[in-house]
Order: structure tokens, then C-alpha cells, then sequence
């Protein structure tokens, strides 16, 4: 393997200085503490750059985009560097060249077109941004629980297929992009797959994109899908032996869709949705898993309308995410969406300054945060705290007010021949259950971060699960199990997709331990990862690869990805 070092070299001095004349002094970033929170991932991953550069436009995102490639060096597109597999961030310093961070955030703009039924979002738009913006229009965007909440930007859910809750979606999907490609013989090239009439010299294309200069004749509204037209079928088909979405599902891999970060995006077209007005949730618990696999069939082999979410929770997630989620939860209620990333950011800056000076006890803002969270009252409805000491699997199915009496009708039925119950939740209740089941989803690494002297670190596991499986929950070895304090278990159930995060045991070799884990799943016919993506964590199979290889012929962008080589022109690295 090649080792990268951190050039500051002539030629490496005078591409910063190229960065500096194209952005300004002050979005360029060099040193190392600057640098960092663009280097370390949200939850993995860390490496060297030579700089992060923070575009304010798209012609300044194109001009740096042509100094790296004249340059010969790594180009890394990051957004809200948000993902779980260290996707958007260098991976160590095994480079055989110089590394550039493009940092997005700063260009936030979305343009409604269509009234509204369709949108082109810029790098740095945010899935909070956006819900927000179609909010008064009564429409939502593509994902509205989750990653929307610590501010996942639009890029970055479409770049790597992201799932999300909402079970008529599907995926995140694009036919329509503008991006900038590498070709094979090293040519920068910008491509304008947006459906929109913008002209033909590149700068001027990208200076009208972000004016939003979309007059009605420009614009081809035939030009592609905005988004996974197909999934409320495919989901449907209960008795297929594959799953319904995962990340090397090659019918959606398209240009700007799954890339991974192989080509430079500067604007992507998306369709938005109606919102569902007054929805109703049931809260439904078990103590048997075929009870609730019966449920997911029924639902979606038999209702007339497929509900809007149907989110899973096991009780031991429930209980780690009562107390360790507490703070999110409040927040959430207190606050709203809006202000969480601000709020994440602050809390991302505490941490530097205090793990720079070094006497703080490491993870000082979360002990902090769950030290206050014990003066709050009991935050979660008594109707779900019942449920959660009489059954250990729940499940949460909203559905639409005209969607309403049938799901009753059957839920009725269902639970007057088989164990278990449901209650059909007031609108608060609903929300509260829907925030619960997202506070779980960070749980585990608040468990963490307040108990380092008995926690090694955290295996987590987004797994796509047959159509057809029956079997959905899982059972491990007692090998494994003596070497995890606890297991969290959580999903989007009519989907199949279940989100697994362990908390390992103080001592334990938490790679090897995954690496036990996955031939578990191989022989189970689960697909992994289902939505986060391959990252640096995950090995992509030979024809994910073959197709980042076909964007990204010289291997210039986000090289690594999926566990392939990070050498130019996809040479094979030495042993």
C-alpha cells in the first residue's frame, strides 16, 4: 500500500493558493484541528487531507473542481458528513495521492419548480431544509424521520440510495442530474442530465441552475423519474426471495444515484409528495414474532391503500433509548426540527475544545447532557410504557385517514384469534411514538459515550432482509452474544430493513466480531448495508464496483469506497 503524505510541497503550496484566489482565504483550511470535524466521521472513519475547501457557489465549486484534477489529486464531495460508514471522509493517509475535501454546505439553495411537485436542489441543501420549504405547500419530501432531523443533506440521501421510513418511496432516486465527470483519458467534464435547458458553456449552465433561470419552455418534464416509481409494487411482492431495497440493487444505480461520491454533483431534480393530512397511528405489541410477520403480509399483500410508515422497535431498544434518548426526545418536542443541527454543531465544537485541553473526561458534552436529563419527567405516553412491560416487539403503523378503517378493521380481527394487542393513539401519542422509535436510532452511541470503562465500541448493522423471510428476527450464537451488553433492534418492517446496533463488551475486537456476524446474515439471504451505503466498511460486490468504475474511469472522486482499490486508474493495490 501507498502511504499519502501530507504534501506542503511547491506544487501542493501553489494549489492551495488556487483554492484561496477561487473561494477566499477564510474557506480554505489547512490545519489539522480545522480540518478535522471534515476528516473524522459522524460515527467511523478518519484521515489526512491537504485541505478542505468550502465552495460558496457552483462556478467556485467547478473552478476547484478543475484545479484538483489539473493538479492530480483526490477529490472527496462532502455535504453534511452525516453518514454512519465513513462514506464522505478519507479513509487513513493509504492514498497514492494528495487528498481535497470539497465541503458543499455553503450552497443551500432549492428551487421549487412545478408548484412545487418537483424540486432542484444544490449541494448543500438539507432534507429539514427542504421538508420545511414544502411544509406551507402541504407536501413533503422523499424522507421526513431520521436523518432530516440532524440536518442529512438532499446530496447525500440520492448519492447513496438512502432508504427512510416511508414505505411508498423506496429509495432515494434520481434520473436527473448536473455533474462533473472524469472522463478516461483525465478530462473534466460537466454533464447536464437535469432535464432543464440551461445553454452549453459549463460556467453558465452552473450560474443559472443556482439562479433557478427556469423558464417553463427549459424545462422537459419528461425527461426522467424523480424518483422510485416502482417501489409501492415492489414492495408488495411478499413471496419474492430478495429484499425489497439495498444498496447494491443495481436497477437503482444511475449517473448521480448511488455514486457514492464517484462524480461531482452540483444540482439534482426530485419529485416532492402530498402530504397526508390527519393520519392515524396504531401501536401494536407482541410477544411473537409471527404474530407481527402475519401483520406485515396482510398489510401488504392485502390493503387497498399501503400505509404511510410501519416502524419496528424491540423492547430493549425501547428501554436504551427511554433513558438515553431522553434528551433527544425533549429537545425534539421543546424545539422542533429546525434548530437540531445548530445544536449538533454546537455540541460538535464543545467537544474539540474540550478534548483539546485535554483534563475533560472524554465525551464530556453527552455525560453532560445525560447527567441533565434525569431532572426531566417521564417524557413517554403511559399507553406505550404498558405496552413496553407486556410485550417485547412493537410495532408502529401509520396509515392515512382514508387507509384508517380497514387497518382497524383487520387489526381487530387479527388480535382477537392471536396473541398480543394494539391501541389506536391520539395524535400526540403518535408523534411521541414515531419520536421514540427515531431516539432510538442514536441510543446506543449515547450508551457509549457514558459508559467508556465497560464499552469497547458499537457494531452497527443496516440489513435488507428477504421478502419472504418469515424468520426476521435474529438469534445469534452464544459466542457472540457473551460478547455484547446489548442488543438494539429496530427498523422500517414492511420493508424489511432492519437497522442492528451492538454494544460490545469492554475488551472485545468489535471487527472480528462483525466479521462473526456477517456469514450469519449471507446464509439468512439478507443483503447489507440497506441504506447507509458501503462506505469504508462494507465490501461492494464486483458489478457495484464495475459501476463506479464506469463513472469514475481515472478513480478521482471518493476512491475506496466499497472496499476497492484507492489507486488512480483502479490499479490494484499491492499486498
Amino acid at each position: 500500500m501507498l502511504k499519502m503524505a501530507h504534501d506542503t510541497s511547491a506544487p501542493a503550496s501553489q494549489l492551495i493558493d488556487t483554492f484561496r484566489s477561487i473561494v477566499g482565504d477564510g474557506h480554505v483550511l489547512t490545519d489539522a484541528g480545522a480540518t478535522l470535524p471534515y476528516r473524522r466521521g459522524f460515527r467511523f472513519g478518519q484521515g489526512r487531507a491537504l485541505a478542505v475547501v468550502r465552495p460558496g457557489s457552483l462556478v467556485e465549486q467547478w473552478r476547484v473542481l478543475q484545479a484538483c484534477v489539473k493538479a492530480n489529486v483526490i477529490v472527496i464531495m462532502q455535504a453534511a458528513n452525516t453518514g454512519l460508514t465513513g462514506g464522505s471522509t478519507p479513509d487513513g493517509d493509504t492514498y497514492d495521492r494528495d487528498v481535497v475535501i470539497v465541503n458543499s454546505m455553503r450552497m443551500r439553495t432549492i428551487h421549487l419548480i412545478g408548484g412545487g411537485k418537483q424540486v432542484v436542489c444544490l449541494p448543500g441543501a438539507t432534507l429539514d431544509q427542504l421538508e420545511g420549504m414544502l411544509q406551507p405547500l402541504g407536501r413533503e419530501p422523499h424522507s421526513v424521520i431520521g436523518s432530516s432531523c440532524i440536518g442529512a443533506s438532499v446530496f447525500g440521501g440520492v448519492s447513496n440510495n438512502s432508504g427512510g421510513a416511508l414505505v411508498r418511496r423506496g429509495p432515494a432516486y434520481t434520473d436527473m442530474a448536473l455533474f462533473a465527470q472524469v472522463d478516461a483519458a483525465g478530462e473534466l467534464h460537466l454533464v447536464n442530465h437535469l432535464g432543464i435547458d440551461l445553454g452549453t458553456d459549463p460556467e453558465d449552465i452552473l450560474a443559472r441552475a443556482e439562479r433557478g433561470e427556469f423558464p417553463d419552455a427549459s424545462i422537459n418534464w419528461n425527461a426522467g423519474r424523480g424518483h422510485d416509481d416502482d417501489y409501492a409494487r415492489h414492495v408488495r411482492d411478499i413471496d419474492a426471495d430478495t429484499p425489497a431495497r439495498y444498496n447494491a440493487d443495481l436497477r437503482r444505480l444511475h449517473e448521480g444515484s448511488g455514486c457514492a461520491g464517484h462524480l461531482g454533483l452540483f444540482a439534482v431534480r426530485l419529485d416532492t409528495f402530498e402530504a397526508e393530512k390527519n393520519p392515524v397511528v396504531f401501536y401494536i405489541g407482541t410477544n411473537q414474532t409471527d404474530v407481527l410477520e402475519d401483520v406485515r403480509r396482510h398489510v401488504l399483500g392485502s390493503f387497498s391503500e399501503l400505509p404511510i410508515a410501519g416502524e419496528y422497535l424491540h423492547r430493549d431498544a425501547f428501554n436504551i433509548a427511554e433513558k438515553y434518548g431522553k434528551d433527544t426526545f425533549i429537545v425534539i418536542r421543546m424545539l422542533g426540527t429546525r434548530r437540531l443541527p445548530a445544536l449538533f454543531a454546537m455540541k460538535n465544537r464543545f467537544d474539540r475544545l474540550f478534548d483539546r485541553m485535554g483534563f475533560m473526561p472524554s465525551h464530556f458534552t453527552d455525560r453532560f447532557m445525560q447527567f441533565l436529563s434525569h431532572f426531566f419527567p417521564n417524557h413517554l405516553p403511559r399507553r406505550m410504557r404498558e405496552y413496553r412491560d407486556r410485550y417485547a416487539h412493537h410495532l408502529m403503523l401509520k396509515v392515512s385517514a382514508s387507509g384508517a378503517q380497514e387497518a382497524r378493521d383487520f387489526l381487530t380481527s387479527h388480535f382477537a384469534q392471536h396473541e398480543g394487542a394494539f391501541f389506536e393513539c391520539t395524535p400526540d401519542e403518535g408523534a411521541k411514538a414515531f419520536l421514540h422509535r427515531f431516539a432510538a436510532a442514536g441510543a446506543a452511541v449515547r450508551y457509549r459515550a457514558v459508559h467508556p470503562r465497560t464499552t469497547e465500541d458499537i457494531v452497527a448493522l443496516d440489513v435488507a432482509l428477504r421478502r419472504n423471510d418469515r424468520e426476521w428476527f435474529e438469534v445469534l450464537p452464544d459466542d457472540i452474544n457473551r460478547e455484547i451488553i446489548v442488543k438494539l433492534y429496530y427498523g422500517h418492517f414492511l420493508c424489511h430493513v432492519m437497522h442492528q446496533d451492538y454494544v460490545v463488551r469492554k475488551g472485545n475486537d468489535c471487527m472480528d466480531l462483525e466479521h462473526r456476524m456477517l456469514p450469519l446474515l449471507d446464509r439468512r439471504g439478507a443483503r447489507y448495508p440497506a441504506e447507509h451505503n458501503f462506505g469504508h466498511l462494507y465490501a461492494a460486490p464486483d458489478d457495484v464496483r464495475a459501476h463506479y468504475q464506469q463513472l469514475d474511469p481515472c478513480n478521482c472522486f471518493n476512491p475506496g469506497i466499497g472496499q476497492a482499490t484507492k489507486r488512480r486508474n483502479w490499479v490494484a493495490e499491492s499486498v
